[in-house]
């Protein structure tokens, strides 16, 4: 247990993609073992443009859905303790790891658009502002991306904290609708 903890965060080195993978597999591998987990990942590197790269990471197996519970939060959970380990021991290095199991990001995506949808389509017919629930800031980003592909609507979000809702209105009234934007976290 020792020598996996010292890998985790032992000391800190120049990287190139391939060492970052290399290590996040091990990283990966003694989570699953440690923990006693029914599951198994591949994994996958993209390299963009400016060298970097994502580090893409699928996982299955029967224990999948202890990842899935509670909105995705232990796969979140996995994903952001696989980027800090990778960022503590290669500092130097920009790779992005994302974390799926089972589909699950693609389907919670489509989930957020069709909600999304739904009150764009209100804020249209009706000529005023409507309002998505607070979201985490992911989520936020994925409605955000989507409803700024539609000339019709504006958004922008609203509130204090992680959490914030999202505003939704028609982009014709986006002059006044902007100087009365108010906090509506009640």
């Amino acid at each position: 247990m020792a020598g996996f903890f010292s890998k985790l965060f032992g000391s800190k080195s120049k990287s190139s993609g391939g060492e970052v993978e290399t290590f996040i597999n091990e990283t990966l591998s003694g989570i699953i073992e440690n923990g006693k987990f029914d599951l198994s990942f591949n994994t996958s590197f993209e390299k963009e443009g400016d060298g970097d790269g994502v580090l893409s990471i699928e996982i299955s197996g029967d224990d999948e859905e202890l990842l899935k519970d509670k909105k995705g939060q232990m796969l979140d959970a996995l994903q952001l303790f696989l980027k800090r380990v990778a960022q503590h021991n290669f500092p130097e290095d920009k790779t992005n790891i994302v974390v799926d199991c089972g589909g699950y990001r693609d389907e919670s995506s489509a989930a957020l658009i069709e909600r999304a949808e739904n009150l764009k389509a209100i804020a249209i017919e009706q000529g005023k502002s409507v309002y998505y629930r607070a979201l985490p800031p992911k989520d936020r980003k994925i409605v955000h991306q989507y409803l700024a592909q539609d000339p019709r609507v504006k958004s922008r979000s609203l509130g204090e904290g992680l959490y914030k809702k999202i505003k939704i209105y028609p982009a014709k009234a986006s002059g006044s609708q902007n100087d009365q934007t108010q906090d509506v976290g009640e």
